[in-house]
């Protein structure tokens, strides 16, 4: 595996960018097929800005979520805060940036919150599918050393690679990426099958992701920590009893 797909003279194309570039373009066709199954009165246009808004968002709280948490290398480093091709956007903070974002733009609209973000969810985990792949590619958000068949030796100039040299690591961006896309095939060909109550959708996938993430994070090797603890299982955890309590107290679960 290699970062980079192909350069253009002084120009980099890297599979982490392409991954992005794909999320947005397959999210969107999904987010404007469930906007017109739930004829909510959006259009085209406004799909594509609601899209521009989550995305800047999410990206950016991403980043800086990541660069909180590893503020002793970046206080020495401030050229490399933008750099994201690097490698260093947590999907935790991507989900808040982006889902502030979206209720900011809706908020200026006649549309229901919580329709929309189930319109959102499939398109979210099968994006974050995308993003696990380029993770491969790029060789970071790695697991630590194993034995087991399926461990990857990365190449050197990877960020794996030159954290565990000539080891072979758990794939744990794959063990992501399949969890993922599992819940996107239960999001889109079981639960969005019924009409549940609006938000039933979104917070399931908020306890599905945060689940299969607490189980991957048994495995990396570059987490990032809040004191003793792994800053993504507490953040899991949070949005399990969070998103559960939601779900259970409204009764989501039920039919329209």
């Amino acid at each position: 595996m290699h970062p980079i797909l192909f350069t253009l003279g002084p120009i980099e194309v890297r599979f982490y960018g392409l991954m992005y570039v794909v999320a947005i373009v397959v999210g969107s066709y999904i987010i404007g097929r469930e906007v017109k199954r739930k004829k909510l009165p959006l259009t085209p246009d406004n799909i594509m800005n609601f899209v521009v808004w989550c995305v800047i968002g999410g990206i950016v709280v991403a980043r800086l979520y990541y660069v909180a948490f590893n503020w002793d290398f970046y206080s020495e480093y401030l050229m490399e805060i933008p750099a994201v091709w690097h490698g260093g956007l947590a999907i935790h903070g991507g989900v808040m940036g982006g889902f502030t974002a979206g209720w900011l733009y809706l908020n200026r609209t006649n549309v229901p919150f919580w329709k929309m973000a189930d319109s959102v969810a499939p398109a979210l985990i099968l994006g974050q599918a995308f993003g696990r792949f380029g993770n491969f590619m790029n060789g970071d958000a790695h697991g630590v050393p194993t034995t087991l068949p399926w461990g990857i030796v990365f190449p050197i100039e990877s960020i794996a690679g030159n954290e565990f040299p000539g080891l072979a690591t758990h794939p744990t961006m794959l063990y992501e990426m399949i969890i993922n896309i599992s819940i996107f095939l239960l999001i889109w060909f079981v639960l969005r099958k019924k009409d549940h109550k609006p938000g039933f959708i979104f917070t399931s996938y908020l306890v599905l992701y945060s689940a299969g993430r607490f189980f991957v994070e048994h495995f990396r090797a570059d987490s990032l920590v809040a004191g003793s603890l792994r800053a993504a299982q507490v953040a899991s955890i949070i949005l399990i009893v969070v998103a559960g309590f939601v779900i259970i107290r409204w009764r989501l679960w039920r039919r329209l």
